[in-house]
């Protein structure tokens, strides 16, 4: 059963000095276990963004897989190709840990959050969402020089269009989704259009 605290805490990997500067995000929310209606489930996020001060890039995903909330972080599901993407077009190994992850985002200045904050829900099924509320990116945005938001799939541009554009007013780009459901885009086809999206002609 997938349950969010009250509080998160903030944690650093004190000894390389990489801090995660999150802990008031989910403050004003009581425990609470997932509750069921029908085929869908209403779930509410289980784990913070990732960001630093220096963070200059803001990659946003639609709502947690299945596998991303059991493991408490972005991109859980083993056939997403997100991290391998990553690596490739930074020149890195691809990460295998939570922490390498981390490390690895944050060393490329990039910053990791979700669209949805909760919604209904069966599995990890896009198409079933329902009952959304958005994420509030002010923290991120407040505690990052961020100069670019980019969405990780159509599902993810459709609830930022719908939910924050017009808040912020920041229009996000929209890259190919690295979920293994979008076949038609193998690794090299979707390092190359994210390296574009991301950079263009130069790395920030």
């Amino acid at each position: 059963m997938v349950r969010i605290t009250a509080r998160t805490e903030s944690y650093a990997d004190l000894s390389e000095g990489i801090g995660y500067e999150h802990q008031d995000l989910l403050d004003s929310r009581e425990e609470q276990p997932v509750k069921k209606t029908g085929a869908l489930t209403h779930v509410i996020h289980p784990f913070p963004p990732l960001f630093d001060c220096d963070s200059r890039i803001l990659i946003l995903g639609s709502f947690p897989s299945v596998k991303s909330r059991e493991q408490e972080f972005f991109y859980g599901h083993p056939q997403n190709r997100f991290w391998k993407v990553m690596a490739r077009i930074h020149g890195e190994e691809v990460p295998v840990t939570v922490e390498e992850k981390k490390k690895m985002l944050l060393k490329h200045h990039i910053a990791l959050w979700d669209v949805i904050s909760s919604c209904d829900i069966k599995g990890s099924s896009d198409s079933s969402i329902t009952n959304v509320t958005a994420n509030d990116l002010s923290t991120v945005l407040s505690g990052a020089k961020i100069e670019r938001i980019t969405v990780n799939g159509k599902t993810a541009e459709k609830y930022y269009i719908k939910y924050i554009e017009q808040k912020i007013r920041i229009k996000a780009g929209c890259l190919p989704s690295t979920s293994p459901a979008n076949a038609a885009w193998n690794i090299e086809r979707l390092a190359e259009a994210w390296e574009q999206g991301l950079y263009g002609e130069r790395k920030l």
